[in-house]
């Protein structure tokens, strides 16, 4: 596993994207296993769109990479004809300079488009498509798939194992029941469940799901401690999405909320201050 570490010292200063290359799923997960000294990671919400880089794009996910080697959260849909594509809403309509729903549009159609940054601005980026996203990122990053539009985990779980992908990807899940169905197809896949409370915790721990396939998303709020300590307990890692609310309350406040939420027990990140998170967890380690 190489890994390559941003400069620790100047949170202004971005260089060479920060790799990360895991020969199997065994050493991905191994990696994302909580133990009390890991070093906290950013996930980057929509792959970390900014001014000149749109959401969900391969230059976007390298453009991240700069500032942290960030889990990239994406977004899959399916075309009128069946191709997997990046895209977050239903339609095309706001991240492209055309207009029509995913599912009503060939590939080539949605191709045709230009991707739009969050500032407003056209660029030359194209929507691309899971296939090539996977490939890109064998050898250089962590993939976060979030599944939209009902695609059956079958075909996502297939599409994977086409591309020898297992080594760099994780599937979000809203709901036990998803969980269990891409484990059950695949029991060597890195699966994100969602978990806000004891309640929650205590059913997927007692699931068919091993641990060691298992990231904790608790939600977009701060959870009670004791849940982070269960989490924990069984080596873990504990997903925080501060995606809204905690996102603007360090707008506001400075990255000292991001500092202070890993202090109480996040592992990971979910963030659209990207930049911020990533000065935030440089400062963390190096208290």
């Amino acid at each position: 596993m190489a890994i390559l570490f941003a400069c620790q010292t100047n949170p202004s200063v971005i260089g060479e994207p920060q790799y990360r290359d895991f020969e199997s799923f065994e050493a991905l997960s191994e990696y994302l296993r909580w133990q009390p000294e890991s070093t906290p990671l950013a996930s980057a919400h929509r792959g970390g769109p900014m001014p000149g880089f749109p959401e969900n794009c391969i230059e976007t996910f390298e453009n991240t990479l700069r500032y942290t080697p960030a889990i990239l959260e994406c977004d899959v849909r399916k075309t009128s004809d069946n191709v997997l594509v990046m895209m977050h809403d239903d339609t095309i309509d706001r991240t492209t300079n055309g207009r029509g729903n995913v599912s009503e549009m060939t590939f080539a159609e949605i191709r045709s488009k230009k991707l739009v940054g969050p500032d407003g601005n056209l660029t030359d980026f194209q929507v691309p498509t899971l296939a090539e996203v996977l490939k890109w990122a064998d050898g250089k990053a962590i993939l976060s798939l979030d599944i939209k539009g009902g695609i059956q985990p079958e075909t996502i779980v297939d599409t994977i194992a086409a591309y020898a992908a297992e080594s760099h990807v994780m599937v979000i899940t809203y709901n036990l029941a998803t969980a269990e169905a891409y484990f059950q197809r695949n029991p060597k896949l890195m699966i994100s469940a969602s978990a806000g409370d004891m309640e929650g915790f205590s059913r997927l721990v007692a699931s068919e799901i091993p641990a060691e396939n298992l990231v904790v998303f608790t939600g977009v709020s701060e959870p009670e401690r004791e849940l982070y300590d269960a989490i924990h307990s069984h080596n873990i890692r504990a997903i925080l999405g501060t995606i809204g609310n905690l996102d603007r309350r360090a707008n506001n406040r400075g990255i000292g909320v991001y500092t202070d939420l890993l202090r109480n027990g996040a592992d990971i990140l979910a963030t659209d201050n990207l930049e911020m998170v990533a000065t935030a967890i440089r400062k963390f380690v190096s208290e």
